[in-house]
């Protein structure tokens, strides 16, 4: 399960957005968060590869 966070960071000229994935834990009905801040088009192969 996969959420896309909307913010999005300028530093400088450069434009960064900010992910956040949740993730589920094995066994467990506990869930973890994993985020990051990249460029925009890297956003779906960090979601899918994580």
């Amino acid at each position: 399960m996969a959420k896309k966070s909307v913010a999005s960071l300028q530093t400088g000229s450069k434009r960064l957005t900010k992910v956040i994935k949740m993730l589920k834990k094995n066994n467990s009905n506990h869930y973890s968060f994993s985020e990051a801040i990249i460029s925009p088009d890297q956003v779906n192969d960090w979601l899918n590869n994580q």
